[in-house]
């Protein structure tokens, strides 16, 4: 109780814990409003990380089916002499076969990785395992297209210099099968090599 000089009497009462937790300020951290959107933004990569291997894995199956699968035979020649085209005549064929069978395999087994990093946006190492082993197989896989487009590209055009003759004038089925096979494999390529993109964008904002 206080008295001033124009005698008027004021009387001091202490606030209550209910006032005081009303009049207690809100204090929200600057740190937690910001991380919700990069978390947010972590997710996104993750999901389109998930899609695009999805696609790369249909791109690598498919160019391995195609491969394996191609064969031909000339029909104008007698039973005990024919000319006939299959993939394991061609040593790069052989390899491209391999080589995107490993790759299609490899991301398959890579999904259950990618999933971990859309529940758990900010897990730095299955992120950085998936990105080691994703250059590698798209070193793998340029590899292999690579190889077994400069073979497409003699059997359509063939070389005078060496006297080799272009063969898809006489199978055509077995050059346009192996050339959409070498297409399907320089996509997953393109597919991996945008996934390492995104893997880093990915690490650098962490």
């Amino acid at each position: 109780m206080e008295t001033d000089r124009s005698g008027k009497t004021a009387i001091n009462t202490p606030e209550t814990k209910a006032n005081a937790k009303g009049k207690a300020p809100l204090l929200v951290s600057s740190k937690a409003v910001d991380e919700q959107p990069k978390r947010g933004g972590k997710k996104v990569i993750a999901i389109c990380d998930f899609l695009l291997r999805l696609c790369a894995i249909g791109a690598a199956i498919g160019a391995t089916a195609t491969m394996g699968t191609t064969d031909e035979t000339l029909p104008f020649f007698t039973q005990f002499f024919q000319f006939q085209a299959q993939y394991n005549d061609i040593p790069a064929f052989e390899f491209f076969v391999i080589a995107n069978a490993i790759v299609a395999g490899y991301l398959l087994l890579s999904l259950p990785f990618s999933i971990i990093c859309i529940i758990r946006p900010y897990a730095t190492t299955p992120r950085l395992l998936l990105v080691v082993f994703d250059r590698v197989m798209t070193g793998l896989t340029i590899a292999s297209a690579s190889a077994s487009a400069s073979i497409v590209y003699l059997a359509h055009n063939g070389n005078p210099n060496t006297n080799w003759l272009a063969i898809c004038q006489q199978f055509g089925d077995f050059c346009q099968s192996v050339s959409g096979a070498v297409v399907g494999s320089f996509i997953a390529g393109a597919i991996l090599m945008f996934i390492i993109v995104l893997s880093a964008f990915a690490l650098k904002r962490n």
